[in-house]
């Protein structure tokens, strides 16, 4: 597997010539004078050659809006889109295509199933449990719909070791339970959540489950009728996919129940002054012009990791989180929060000869200056900063393409930056 990995940072021959292949180009780049370091993966992950190409051929060659045109480049747009469909149906072994439907990541995703399945399954009083390591597009779109109904938010605390408190939250359901939203892989702990069991407890509770797997579908196979999720959200981006592009999983008895979230082109049936009638699934929750191009960049995406190998890849990045953790806590004044190993570790560095810790972002700030993405900041999870009372961390997040080699740089650059201070 290192053997694989270290290819990707190389430039391959493609078949059409040039550079191509697994290679991620922007890898090559140099920042200040160094090579680039690029650990910031939760955030985003890098590009292959081969999703490039994609795109660019599709701009090239075929773009025209997708379904309904009957001339030639409509016809072939459109049949690459549904194919990316099957693509995404495959890669989470979802029942039909009709369960996968295009949205512009995890956040639309989570906001589409709050709006559709507030209107539809909750009034005031009803009640939606999440967890205190969301991410804030977990419990935002939940605040807004506590705004517009009155429902109420309960929330399933965490240990001191960063792991979801599994005795409090059987005591959380109730009778007006509706919902329980909840993160496969936080991305601020690296704590992978044992989402199988908690999807069994609330069934028994007959409560559906939202899973943000924005996290998780990037770094390992994941399976949603295994799961048995009722609704599973991601997003391209965060896969070596295109930005803009997500993707919501939903039962199709649920997606059946649901309203339309917007309104427009696509999603019709039929349109008079006097009533409209709604297209059939996924189509009902796509109005507009979908963004077709990133939706063949994240099938290519999809195809690529499944090439190399999701259990590969999710061994070779433990492997990989192992180290980083064990040469990182060899630094002194190093606090990491969470489980280990991950492959997203977040840090704080108390200064030498200090119990106070170095600002994130002044740590963060000078790493970039030796060439070192890493990212700063609350990380989208400010209740979770909270619950470990401090204001922020450094974030360092591993992908397929990183190596031992980027630990390394990575420790040298706390260590040069801690004895600054």
């Amino acid at each position: 597997m290192k053997q694989d990995i270290e290819s990707l940072r190389q430039p391959l021959p493609s078949l059409t010539g040039g550079v191509g292949g697994g290679s991620f180009p922007i890898l090559s780049r140099q920042i200040y004078g160094k090579p680039l370091v690029y650990l910031d993966n939760g955030a985003t992950t890098q590009k292959p050659q081969c999703v490039i190409d994609a795109i660019t051929d599709e701009y090239l060659n075929v773009n025209a809006n997708v379904h309904r045109g009957v001339h030639y480049l409509s016809q072939e747009a459109t049949r690459l889109y549904e194919e990316a469909r099957e693509t995404v149906r495959a890669f989470i072994n979802a029942r039909s295509t009709t369960e996968i439907i295009f949205t512009r990541g995890t956040t639309e995703s989570i906001n589409l199933v709050a709006a559709t399945f507030g209107q539809a399954c909750m009034q005031a009083g009803d009640e939606v449990i999440v967890t205190e390591m969301e991410h804030h597009s977990n419990i935002v779109p939940w605040q807004l719909l506590q705004l517009r109904k009155d429902i109420k938010i309960r929330v399933c605390p965490i240990t001191d070791d960063g792991r979801l408190d599994l005795d409090v939250l059987p005591t959380l359901f109730s009778p007006n339970t509706k919902l329980l939203a909840c993160t496969h892989v936080s991305n601020v702990l690296g704590t992978v959540n044992p989402v199988k069991d908690i999807i069994a407890m609330a069934h028994a509770h007959g409560v559906p489950v939202l899973i943000d797997a924005a996290q998780s579908v990037p770094h390992m196979a994941v399976d949603v009728q295994a799961l048995d999720c009722d609704f599973l959200a991601f997003s391209g981006h965060k896969v070596y996919g295109p930005t803009g592009i997500g993707v919501l999983y939903g039962k199709e008895q649920w997606l059946e129940k649901l309203p339309p979230y917007m309104g427009g082109g696509e999603m019709i049936g039929k349109v008079s002054f006097e009533r409209t009638t709604f297209n059939v699934l996924p189509y009902k929750f796509e109005a507009g012009t979908p963004d077709y191009v990133a939706a063949r960049g994240l099938a290519v995406a999809l195809d690529f990791v499944s090439g190399i190998g999701m259990g590969k890849i999710a061994e070779y990045e433990h492997e990989l989180g192992t180290y980083a953790y064990e040469q990182l806590m060899q630094i002194e004044g190093m606090h990491i929060y969470g489980p280990a190993p991950s492959p997203v570790i977040s840090f704080n560095l108390a200064a030498e000869g200090g119990a106070a810790f170095i600002h994130h972002l002044d740590l963060g700030t000078l790493l970039d200056r030796l060439g070192i993405a890493v990212r700063t900041g609350h990380h989208c999870a400010e209740p979770l900063m909270h619950r470990l009372g401090i204001e922020g961390t450094v974030r360092a997040s591993f992908a397929l393409y990183n190596t031992k080699e980027d630990v390394d740089a990575l420790v040298a650059g706390i260590d040069r930056v801690r004895k600054m201070f």
